[in-house]
């Protein structure tokens, strides 16, 4: 099934949501991408993964005139009630105060989104604050999640909702003209809520998955890990539907950004993944709607332990190595700025009959 606004209220329902189908990037495109690198004048794959990931974006947007220059980066806003159990350095106040900043678009993100010319669309799905803030669109479904030692994080609909509101403000940007989306997160807790859902999601041990966040000490940390793993047992997450995965220990910043990845797949609009909050809203995505991953591009590998499993389940391949846990989204639009250089090269083609050299062949 296709997805149709007409239809919204049709995707309240799990069962809807895996009605939906995604259709693949257009194959002739990716390799008439790769032809176009081939004639510019440099060695054959001189730039590397630059050559197969601005081919994959050619694919997705169904062109090898390739134009990105519309850019947004969404950034989902949502506190979590396990924070509760002591899992991070800082409290839920922080979330609103960092929010705010990004609003102004004076955090990190806004100023590198700035300097970049991509337009940051802080959301909040589900932050504690109940004061609104100007330049940040409403679309709270509920002021935090529950702490999920004690009961399921959210519920069932409010997790599809969250879905639900991912895809539509991706479809929203469709309309406006972006031509290609970076993804971001603020919500402290959130590291812990992405461990718990990969864990589950991969069937690993959460101390495989489990990281210091924004810095814990060794006990604290274990303590982190304790929670997640006696969470999946109590719940028996292992082999769990993706969707209970979710709600039952994710955050409400994670279901929308798995929406945000389905709307890729829905209106042919390439993803550009951060770190491991959106690495993990990602799988869930492919595994609730099969194909999504095709529209993702991996952007750094993080320094979560979780990041290496998820790029391996999704195949994706993160082309930045720098060792960055900032989040907000910084890392994906770094990523933006590194595909505007590579694609200059690509626009502004120099041939090989312009520098009066022979072409390199391709052999074997």
């Amino acid at each position: 099934m296709e997805y149709s606004e007409k239809r919204g209220s049709d995707l309240m329902t799990v069962e809807s949501l895996k009605e939906l189908y995604v259709s693949a990037p257009d194959p002739k495109i990716y390799e008439a991408v790769l032809k176009n690198w081939d004639a510019i004048a440099k060695p054959l794959d001189g730039l590397g993964r630059f050559e197969t990931v601005t081919a994959r974006i050619g694919a997705i947007l169904g062109t090898d005139q390739i134009d990105i220059s519309r850019k947004a980066v969404i950034i989902m806003c949502a506190d979590n009630g396990i924070v509760a159990e002591g899992i991070s350095q800082s409290g839920q106040e922080v979330t609103t105060a960092v929010v705010r900043q990004m609003a102004k678009g004076t955090s990190s993100v806004g100023k590198m989104a700035a300097l970049l010319g991509a337009d940051t669309l802080p959301v909040d799905i589900g932050m504690s604050e109940k004061e609104r803030i100007p330049g940040v669109l409403d679309r709270k479904i509920h002021c935090g999640t529950n702490n999920f030692r004690i009961e399921p994080a959210m519920t069932e609909a409010e997790a599809v909702r969250a879905i639900r509101t991912g895809i539509e403000i991706v479809s929203d940007c469709r309309q406006k003209g972006y031509q290609i989306i970076a993804t971001g997160e603020m919500g402290i807790g959130n590291t812990t809520t992405s461990s718990a859902v990969a864990a589950a999601l991969l069937s690993c041990d959460a101390g495989d998955v489990t990281g210091r966040g924004a810095g814990l000490s060794d006990e604290r940390l274990l303590h982190k890990k304790q929670v997640i793993a006696e969470a999946i047992e109590k719940y028996g997450l292992y082999g769990a539907d993706p969707i209970r995965i979710l709600y039952t220990v994710g955050g409400l910043d994670i279901a929308g950004l798995a929406g945000v990845c389905m709307g890729g797949g829905l209106f042919h609009i390439p993803i550009v993944l951060d770190g491991v909050i959106s690495m993990t809203a990602a799988l869930l995505a492919e595994r609730i709607l099969p194909g999504t991953a095709a529209y993702l591009i991996a952007s750094h590998r993080g320094r979560e332990p979780a990041v290496e499993k998820l790029t391996k389940a999704l195949q994706l391949q993160p082309v930045i190595d720098a060792g960055m846990a900032l989040g907000e989204g910084t890392g994906a639009v770094m990523m933006l700025s590194l595909l505007d250089m590579a694609l200059c090269v690509y626009r502004d083609k120099t041939s090989f009959s312009d520098m009066h050299i022979t072409q390199y062949e391709r052999y074997g």
